[in-house]
């Protein structure tokens, strides 16, 4: 690598911070490049061309453009970390798969959806998105029981991807109280050393 990735992003996006943290714990030099969304800058021809969705996050490494927060942290590990990270059993890799899928899914329409709402102003069911995030939140609470990390006792690719956006369900209307697995989860990333955190937003009343 010749100089730091350029990491396009919102401050304030899940999707962003989980390459952010990905890329601080590898210790991979980068630069942050925050786009004026309410302006349409994500949407240029220019930044198109890095993310045709025009979606944040994307990132540039030395020419290489990538976009999509899940795919960018398999590039980023599959070149700058280790296998670790995605599993070295068929096992762990299926598993990590499925926390993947779990972030784009459920993550996204629970907790990160119900934080639209309060962070962004977005016109979706709150309601609804509060309901799936403690669905999703009972999920995790047992699987996390007993474990350091979501597939055993080594942090991988699913812990980042999920950290985000269940760290700050709080700013979107929904309680961590009842989890104490998952806050000790969380915990347990925030103490790793090369741990960067995502720009917090005001908390309303949670439910």
């Amino acid at each position: 690598m010749t100089s730091p990735i350029k990491l396009y992003r919102n401050p304030k996006s899940g999707h962003c911070h989980r390459v952010e943290l990905m890329m601080s714990l590898l210790d991979v030099p980068y630069e942050t490049v925050d786009l004026d969304m309410a302006n349409g800058a994500h949407k240029a021809p220019e930044y198109l061309q890095i993310s045709p969705l025009g979606q944040v996050p994307a990132i540039d490494d030395d020419g290489t453009t990538l976009s999509d927060s899940n795919g960018i942290l398999a590039y980023l590990v599959s070149r700058y970390g280790s296998d670790d990270w995605i599993g070295t059993t068929p096992v762990e890799k299926a598993e990590i798969q499925r926390w993947l899928s779990i972030a784009a899914g459920e993550i996204a329409s629970g907790p990160a959806a119900a934080r639209l709402v309060t962070v962004f102003g977005a016109g979706l069911d709150h309601a609804a998105a509060k309901a799936k995030a403690h669905g999703l939140f009972k999920v995790m609470e047992a699987a996390l029981d007993g474990k350091t990390f979501l597939v055993g006792e080594r942090l991988t690719i699913a812990d980042v991807a999920g950290y985000s956006y269940v760290a700050h369900a709080p700013e979107g209307g929904v309680s961590l109280d009842a989890y104490p697995n998952i806050q000790s989860w969380l915990a347990r990333i925030e103490a790793l050393p090369k741990f960067v955190g995502m720009a917090k937003s005001p908390i309303p009343d949670a439910a």
